[in-house]
This record gives structure tokens, C-alpha cells and sequence, in this order.
């Protein structure tokens, strides 16, 4: 063997582990195996333009690419998964035509091939265009799947479901499932996390329901976390303790992200102790837990606990994020601690340089109206250009409206008509402003407008969940089944009350008598 040869192959080893270290950085390597003569050789090349790529630098990546004597399929797939991984569809897809069409054997594609194309980037897809060209290079991809017959493969037909699931296609991700002849758990996990992340909860839970019958694949952390996500979302209490108890069965409840995906469903259906349990049961809580911890107090009304949690959270050198803050501000607010919401917001910007999102200023306009500082709500409405979100427009109208300026309510109102026309809700906030104000005639001007824009106005509902089905209900809703029931059940309930309310104890609240 030559001199160096044998020492060349553990340092490439070592500069693919850690190609940022100053003494294996990929131009270094490279350096070396042109002094070698390897730099063009197939295995050597792929190596080193997947080093290049993981380290941002596409152009040198393709440089060794192209320089390579003989390219074999290992060498294309792997370009084309560093240029699917980095976003560009457009170059990865050239790519992938620029090999079939040279037409070597062995150059038609294979399953790693499609299953790259399929991936999604690493930065998150947000924007309409960038869906709309994922879903049409994965429309695309999905007849070369179905033509060459690797929808067979198990990871290229999970990474064809998941590209539909990014891109909102739920429809089309189940049919994609549903056609699959072998289903792994990274299959389940997928089709459960599409229906959980796009509001289908109930589909979600019926998935994980027949996973476990199905009896081939057993539910991991991820399983247990996206159907815990799904219970929160749809306040299904008793799938989530029955989840619980799966996981507890399984030994699972230990995975952080199972715990903070329990402490949310449990804060969601309000049970307080048992959000309380998983917390302190929790092995080294990170920053997700601490965040979903003071979230639940939040949202369950336990302000001064939610902010006692924050300010431990502190204590113990956990660097708070943008969720949590949000958790404490929202407490704040509803529980009137303006000094310390103003505190929060002033820590959160300037001490953790974590900038504000529509609900941070939301709730910091909400807690300069509570305040009665409105000119300054308005300031922040205005000077951070915030008149396009109606999350912010609403709060600062709900501030107007518990300080009666009408003049500044009217500004709000007029906003909120241009944003969102066909919001029931906004036109509640306007009426219920105007009528604080006593302002009627606008009042009544709103009332018209709403009843010609919102058709199809969706009224406000209550739900329990009997026997593990949800059951909503309005208010004097006669139709409801069992409604019968449900009254003679209230007027017994009312009847014990008045029992207890004796001549020394009179019960004068008029809610309930």
C-alpha cells in the first residue's frame, strides 16, 4: 500500500463525522485526494460532495460531481437528495432527467431516487408558491412511481404520502395509504400526524384505534405524541386518558416528547392535577415542557400559577422561547397583572431578543387597554404596522370597548370590515363595543351589515363528551337527543342546590337559583 493511503481513509471518515473541525474540513479533504489522484473516483467523490453539500456549499458539491470519471447511481441519488434537501426542486429534477436520459443501465432511478425527490426541504414550506411547486414535482414523481411500480417500496410510498401531507392534500395522503401493500410505523406515524396537524382529530385517533388492531406495526413516541396532540386540539378527555394509560402499559410515557404532548392534552380537558403529575414525574423537563406547563395554567385561568411556573423556569436556567412567553403574557392578561405582562414583554425583547409575533402583540395590546393606556395600543397598532392582523385589530378593539372610546373603536371597526368581512366573530366585537358606548345607531348599522355578509353564521356551542363520543349543543337546542333528559338532570341539579341553600346559607347567586 502506498505511503498515506492508509492513513487517508480514516481522516475522510472523520471529515464526514465533522466536516466543520479545522483539521477535516471538506475543502481540506479535498485538497488531499487531488494530491492522491482519488478526488475522481465514484465512491471518494460521493462521499465528498455529500460532505460539501451537509456543509452549505452546493456550487463546490456539483464541481466534484461533475468532475468525476464515472458516475454510478449511488453518485446521482446523492446529488439529488443534496439539492432536494436544500429546496431546489428545479435543479434536483433536471438532475434526475439529465441521468435518465443518458440512458447508461442502471440510470432509470430506484426508490432512493424517487424517495429524495419526494423529501421535503429542510427550511419550511410556507409560502402558496413554494406548496404549489412541491405538489406539482410530486404529482409528477408520483407517475413515475406508479409507471416503474416503486410504489411497492415502503419508504418512497411514505414519502409520497408525507409531500401530500405538506402540502395539505389529506385526501390524496390517504388514498396514497390506503394502496400501500406493506405499512411500516414511520407509514402510521405519517397518515396520523396529516390528519392530526390538519384539524382532522377524530380521524387521527380512529388511525391509532386501527393501528393497534391492525397488530403488525406497535405504536412508538411519535404515534402516541401526535394522537395526545389530537386529543388536546378536539378536548376528547377520555382518549386522552385512555392514550395514557397505552403508554404507561408500554413503558413510552418516559419519551419527553410523549410527556409534553400529555401535559398539553391533559391542560386542554382541564384536569389540573394530573398536568401537575406528568410535570414533576418528568426526567429533565427541557424548554417544550416548561412552555406547555405554563400554557395549561394559562389557558385553564390559573394565572398566578402560570406565572410562579415561569418565573421557577428562570430560576432553573431555562432560556424561555417565544411559546412561552406567549403563556405568561396570555396569563397576565387575563388576569389583570399588567405590571408584570408589561414586565414580560419589555424581558422577552430585550433580554432574550426574541421578536414579537401577531399574539405577542395581541396580548400586549390587550394589556395596555386593561390599563387604560389606549393612546399607547394605538401606537403599537400603528407604528408596528399592525392594522393587517385582525388578531391585534380585535384586542385593540376589545380595549376600546372596555374603555368607551367609541371614536378609536369606530378606526377598529373599519379595519376589521376591511381584513375579515365574513368573520361572524368581528362583527360581535364591533356590536358589543358600540353598545357599551351606547352608541345604537352604529350599533344597529353593524347588525345589518352582519346579516347580509355572514350567511352561514356558526353559533356558539358547548360539548361533553358521554360514553367517549363528543356531543355539541346550543343554547335552547330542543332537538338535541336526550335533551329531555339533559334538563330533568339540570332541574334535579338545581332542585339539591336550593336544598343546601338553607336559611343560613342563602344562595343569592341568581345563575343558579
Amino acid at each position: 500500500m502506498p505511503r498515506g493511503r492508509g492513513l487517508l481513509a480514516p481522516l475522510f471518515r472523520a471529515a464526514v463525522r465533522h466536516y466543520n473541525h479545522p483539521r477535516a474540513a471538506p475543502q481540506d479533504l479535498h485538497a488531499l485526494l487531488l494530491k492522491s489522484g482519488r478526488a475522481s473516483r465514484t465512491h471518494d467523490a460521493t462521499r465528498l460532495a455529500v460532505a460539501y453539500a451537509d456543509s452549505g456549499r452546493l456550487p463546490d458539491a456539483r464541481r466534484v460531481f461533475d468532475e468525476a470519471l464515472h458516475k454510478d447511481l449511488i453518485l446521482w441519488n446523492a446529488m439529488v437528495a443534496c439539492y432536494a434537501a436544500h429546496g431546489l426542486a428545479l435543479h434536483a429534477w433536471a438532475l434526475v432527467a439529465s441521468m435518465r436520459r443518458s440512458g447508461a443501465p442502471g440510470l432509470a432511478g430506484d426508490g432512493f431516487t424517487f424517495s429524495a425527490l419526494l423529501r421535503p426541504p429542510r427550511r419550511a414550506v410556507d409560502s402558496v408558491d413554494d406548496v404549489e411547486m412541491l405538489l406539482r414535482m410530486g404529482a409528477l414523481a408520483h407517475g413515475l412511481v406508479l409507471r416503474m411500480g416503486h410504489l411497492a417500496d415502503v419508504v418512497v410510498a411514505t414519502a409520497l404520502l408525507d409531500m401530500y401531507a405538506k402540502c395539505g392534500r389529506v385526501a390524496d395522503a390517504r388514498r396514497v395509504f390506503d394502496a400501500m401493500v406493506v405499512r411500516n410505523v414511520v407509514s402510521w406515524n405519517a397518515i396520523v400526524v396529516c390528519y392530526g396537524s390538519h384539524g382532522e382529530g377524530k380521524d387521527a385517533v380512529g388511525l391509532f384505534r386501527r393501528m393497534l388492531r391492525d397488530g403488525r406495526c406497535c405504536p412508538d413516541e411519535r404515534t402516541l405524541a401526535s394522537v395526545l396532540s389530537s386529543c388536546a386540539n378536539m378536548a376528547a378527555a377520555n382518549e386522552a386518558t385512555q392514550v395514557h394509560a397505552y403508554a404507561q402499559k408500554r413503558g413510552l410515557q418516559g419519551f419527553l416528547q410523549v410527556a409534553n404532548a400529555l401535559i398539553m392534552a391533559y391542560g386542554k380537558n382541564g384536569f389540573v392535577r394530573e398536568v401537575a403529575r406528568i410535570f414533576v414525574m418528568t426526567d429533565d423537563p427541557d424548554v417544550v415542557t416548561w412552555s406547555s406547563l405554563v400554557s395549561s395554567y394559562a389557558y385553564l385561568g390559573h394565572s398566578n400559577d402560570a406565572v410562579h411556573v415561569f418565573e421557577r423556569m428562570l430560576q432553573q436556567g431555562v432560556q424561555p422561547d417565544g411559546i412561552a412567553f406567549l403563556g405568561v403574557l396570555s396569563a397576565c392578561s387575563h388576569a389583570g397583572l399588567i405590571g408584570d405582562g408589561l414586565h414580560y414583554f419589555l424581558m422577552m425583547t430585550r433580554a432574550f431578543h426574541i421578536d414579537p409575533s401577531p399574539q405577542h402583540l395581541a396580548c400586549l395590546v390587550d394589556l395596555l387597554g386593561r390599563a387604560g393606556r389606549i393612546e399607547e395600543a394605538y401606537n403599537v397598532v400603528v407604528k408596528l404596522s399592525c392594522e393587517s392582523n385582525a388578531d391585534i385589530v380585535g384586542a385593540f378593539l376589545g380595549a376600546c370597548k372596555m374603555r368607551g372610546n367609541i371614536e378609536l373603536a369606530k378606526w377598529a371597526a373599519d379595519k376589521l370590515l376591511c381584513l375579515e368581512p365574513s368573520e361572524a366573530v368581528n362583527y360581535l366585537l364591533m356590536s358589543n363595543a358600540f353598545a357599551a358606548a351606547g352608541d345604537w345607531n352604529e350599533l344597529a348599522k353593524i347588525r345589518s351589515v352582519m346579516r347580509n355578509r355572514c350567511i352561514n353564521k356558526v353559533p356558539g356551542c358547548s360539548w361533553i363528551e358521554i360514553g367517549g363520543t363528543v356531543r355539541t349543543f346550543v343554547s335552547n337546542d330542543m332537538v338535541l337527543h336526550q335533551s329531555m333528559e339533559m334538563q330533568q338532570m339540570m332541574e334535579l341539579t338545581v332542585s339539591e342546590v336550593q336544598k343546601e341553600c338553607n336559611e343560613d346559607t342563602i344562595c343569592k347567586d341568581p345563575i343558579l337559583i
